[in-house]
């Protein structure tokens, strides 16, 4: 007996993990963007309500608020390129921009570009987080997990950007040789 999955069914899959990633998402630039406005602005306490490493948060703001901000802003600006990726993605899936029978199309091309931009900014944030954090160590601070602040793997954005660059080019040239090919026809 064989068992046969479609390409719809896929894809039907890979929608429902992409909702599911994108309100995680939302969830976790929400949380951060709530509780970083709590902790400077209504009660300093609140700085260990933060699910991801608090004793370094609490450490940090003791140490200076400045700093405390500038860490809480970089993180937030990543958690909400992420999500913005994931809309994207959903976006995709809800609009239905793929055509199957006419595969490299301008919407596709214009996601894909979309993508490599998002991920450079958040490749461009995240390195700028991890050399920051490794400045503060060395002004007295204890050394940060860039894992739990989820500001590591800048390089693998960027590298991530490169790769989806390389992928707009090729469908770009797709999107050439398919209206050639129509107006051959």
């Amino acid at each position: 007996m064989e068992i046969k999955i479609s390409t719809q069914q896929v894809l039907n899959v890979l929608k429902v993990i992409a909702w599911i990633i994108f309100i995680g998402l939302c969830i976790d630039a929400g949380g951060l963007i709530v509780n970083s406005f709590i902790t400077l602005f209504v009660n300093s306490q609140a700085v260990n309500n933060f699910w991801i490493d608090s004793e370094y948060f609490s450490e940090l703001l003791s140490f200076d608020r400045g700093n405390f901000i500038v860490i809480a802003i970089l993180m937030i600006i990543v958690a909400v390129l992420k999500s913005f990726v994931f809309y994207l993605i959903v976006k995709l899936f809800s609009e239905n921009q793929l055509n199957f029978m006419q595969p490299f199309s301008v919407p596709l091309r214009q996601f894909i570009k979309n993508l490599v931009y998002l991920s450079l900014a958040i490749g461009i944030f995240s390195f700028y987080g991890m050399r920051y954090t490794i400045w503060l160590s060395s002004k007295g601070m204890s050394e940060a997990n860039l894992q739990e602040l989820n500001i590591a793997g800048a390089d693998v954005w960027i590298f991530m950007a490169v790769i989806l660059f390389v992928i707009v080019q090729i469908v770009k040239r797709g999107i050439e040789i398919q209206t050639e090919n129509e107006l051959t026809v």
